[in-house]
């Protein structure tokens, strides 16, 4: 794989050696082979070096995870995708939906039926982004919510963020429409009430431990600070559309780097809200350890190229089918295109269906983070592939960065 390694030493360098991202992780893998390309520092002013074990803030790439952790529950018994949520989140027994999209959020009439655990899993409750950053009804979300950019450490705790949620209408019915975010935050609401337990501890017990991603979590414990990378945006901040959507992709931008939170700001203590949508940390191994356990139709990978070990699953191929099939009808992925790009939405994660660009493979699997992340299982070639760097994104389409990088994985196969 001597061409991979070389192509992806290539996008580096572009990117990060000669470019304007301080430092990035790069990963392919295929069965047992992994190639992972580093370069760069982990802060601007050069004070170490970035490698292959540096922590990231991964943003939405948390997403797949906690829709995994839902699958869990459902697996368990103590839920069921057809539940109304509103038995665990009596804060949604009686939803208000705005008459239309555009209407004044005090424009409502109520929902037509309950939100259920499909719903938000496949992100057509109700509660969202849209195209339209403009609809009355978003302004909530950023400014009560703080839907957007990861900031763990100024978000309320879950039952007051509940309580907040209730309050603000639905832009569309309940199975109407595929809108993205904040389906998944309140997936890790549902997580811990269904489970009794707080979402760090239900994560870590069942899908960290048992996949030995042990630099996973809400939070960096102090004697890993040292591998924590710092976290930028370039200057001045892009505009509202940009920094409402989560970063989730956008270009280089202008202006320098402005530093966004280092490695001892809002990740170095466990948030009064974890968020499901996205708020871990993690490294490239870790990914891979998850992307592993998905290719092998749940099994838990052991370092392996899938399947079981010893026997032990994590999920079963049947929760894995549901996770990486697409759920959207056709005019939900058109109105969705502003981040889905002409593909379609599982549970966690986008799913390929069309082969627009060079790098989308039928039944690929994965998503892209607001803070420069992106992961993506490949079953058709049983390949994982993981890109980790530290600069914000400007709005919703992947970077530069991105693409050459599915470009590289896929001109490789």
């Amino acid at each position: 794989m001597s061409e991979l390694r070389e192509g992806l030493d290539k996008v580096l360098e572009k990117y990060v050696t000669d470019g304007p991202v301080p430092g990035a992780v790069a990963l392919v893998a295929r069965g047992d082979q992994v190639d992972v390309r580093a370069a760069g520092f982990a802060d601007v002013e050069g004070t170490s070096p970035v490698a292959r074990d540096s922590i990231f803030r991964i943003a939405s790439i948390s997403k797949p995870i906690t829709a995994a952790a839902m699958m869990l529950l459902v697996e368990d018994g103590r839920i069921a995708l057809d539940d109304p949520v509103a038995t665990w989140l009596p804060e949604l027994a009686s939803p208000k939906v705005v008459r239309t999209p555009s209407s004044p959020v005090d424009d409502v009439v109520p929902a037509v039926r309950p939100i259920t655990v499909a719903d938000l899993l496949s992100f057509r409750a109700g509660y969202g982004f849209p195209a339209d950053f403009a609809l009355p009804a978003l302004a909530l979300l950023f400014n009560d919510l703080r839907q957007g950019p990861p900031q763990p450490q100024l978000v309320a705790p879950p039952d007051e963020w509940m309580a907040t949620l209730a309050r603000i209408p639905l832009l569309h019915q309940p199975g109407e429409a595929w809108l993205y975010n904040t389906a998944s935050d309140i997936q890790g609401v549902l997580i811990a009430r269904v489970a009794g337990r707080p979402l760090p501890e239900f994560l870590a017990e069942r899908i960290f431990e048992p996949l030995g991603m042990t630099d996973t979590g809400f939070a960096v414990p102090a004697e890993k600070l040292d591998r924590f990378v710092s976290y930028y945006r370039h200057g001045p901040a892009g505009d509202a559309a940009g920094g409402a959507g989560g970063g989730e992709g956008g270009g280089t931008g202008g202006g320098g780097l402005e530093l966004v939170d280092a490695p001892d700001g809002q990740w170095s203590r466990l948030p009064a809200f974890p968020s499901g949508a996205g708020g871990l940390v993690s490294t490239v191994d870790d990914w891979l350890a998850f992307g592993r356990m998905l290719l092998g139709g749940g099994g838990t990978a052991g370092g392996s190229a899938g399947g079981t070990t010893a026997g032990r699953r994590l999920l079963s191929e049947e929760s894995v089918r549901l996770m990486t099939t697409d759920h959207l009808t056709r005019a939900e992925r058109e109105a969705g295109a502003l981040f889905l790009e002409g593909q379609g939405w599982g549970y966690g994660g986008s799913v390929d269906i069309e082969p627009i660009d060079p790098w989308n493979v039928r039944g690929r699997y994965g998503w892209v983070g607001g803070t420069g992340t992106t992961a993506h299982v490949v079953p058709s070639t049983g390949t994982v592939t993981v890109l980790l760097s530290q600069v914000a994104m400007t709005g919703p389409t992947p970077p530069d960065l991105m693409r050459d990088f599915w470009r590289c994985a896929a001109t490789s196969d």
